[in-house]
């Protein structure tokens, strides 16, 4: 019953020490929960629920994760009151500046020594994504990136993948070796057979132009599935 009248309470009228804004300023954003860190974007609630207790029900919405979070459009927000366009491109202007946060952090590690490196590159591009799409990225004889390049887009079951744009890109860009990379919406990460056999055919096509598949992963939100770990590249 306590936590229900306080969910009905303006953020300003609690205590100092509870309210969102004030505990950042004394503790700093890490010690603050997600549902808080959300009820400073949100700002201010409505007369029968503070922002506190609206971004609870986000939350709860998607199961406490900030991944499904992120996935939100402005349509989904606004279904919950309190939430008009405004606080839902607020909302997703701060989880689309931490994906890139994430990018460029990525940048300053241009080599590529083993797959979580390569998850690295491709995470940005192909998580939270609800269509399957084909990714590559294109790396010198030092196993350093040349570029990393959208390849194809498909449905959420599958997505064609055309071998020739591949090698012409990798040739292009005078590339010695090629990571592949996609993505599989539902978030399982077990390679369809169509997955395997793709994998092989890129492999054995590569080597007649002096070129080295060295992995291949899918990614499923904040994991991934090596061929090459998994000794199947």
């Amino acid at each position: 019953m306590e936590s229900e009248i306080k969910n009905s309470i303006p953020i300003k009228e609690w205590a100092e020490s509870d309210r969102p804004r004030e505990r950042l300023l004394l503790h700093g954003a890490k010690a603050l929960s997600d549902t808080e860190l959300i009820a400073i974007l949100i700002n201010t609630g409505t007369k029968e629920e503070s922002a506190v207790a609206i971004a609870k029900k986000i939350l709860a919405y998607t199961g406490n994760n900030l991944i499904e979070l992120s996935k939100l459009s402005i349509n989904d927000f606004s279904k919950f009151k309190g939430i008009g366009k405004k606080k839902a491109i607020t909302i997703i202007t701060a989880l689309e500046l931490g994906r890139r946060r994430r990018e460029a952090e990525v940048i300053e590690r241009k080599k590529i020594t083993s797959s979580n490196d390569a998850f690295e590159y491709f995470y940005t591009s192909l998580t939270d994504k609800k269509y399957e799409e084909f990714w590559i990225l294109l790396l010198d004889r030092s196993n350093k990136v040349i570029k990393k390049i959208a390849v194809s887009e498909g449905g959420i079951s599958g997505t064609v993948v055309d071998q020739k744009k591949i090698f012409k890109l990798a040739v292009d860009h005078q590339a010695s070796s090629v990571i592949l990379g996609h993505n599989h919406p539902s978030g399982n990460l077990t390679p369809s057979e169509a997955d395997k056999n793709l994998t092989q055919k890129l492999k054995q096509a590569a080597v007649l132009l002096d070129l080295s598949v060295l992995d291949h992963l899918i990614i499923g939100d904040e994991k991934y599935f090596s061929f090459a770990d998994e000794g199947l590249i």
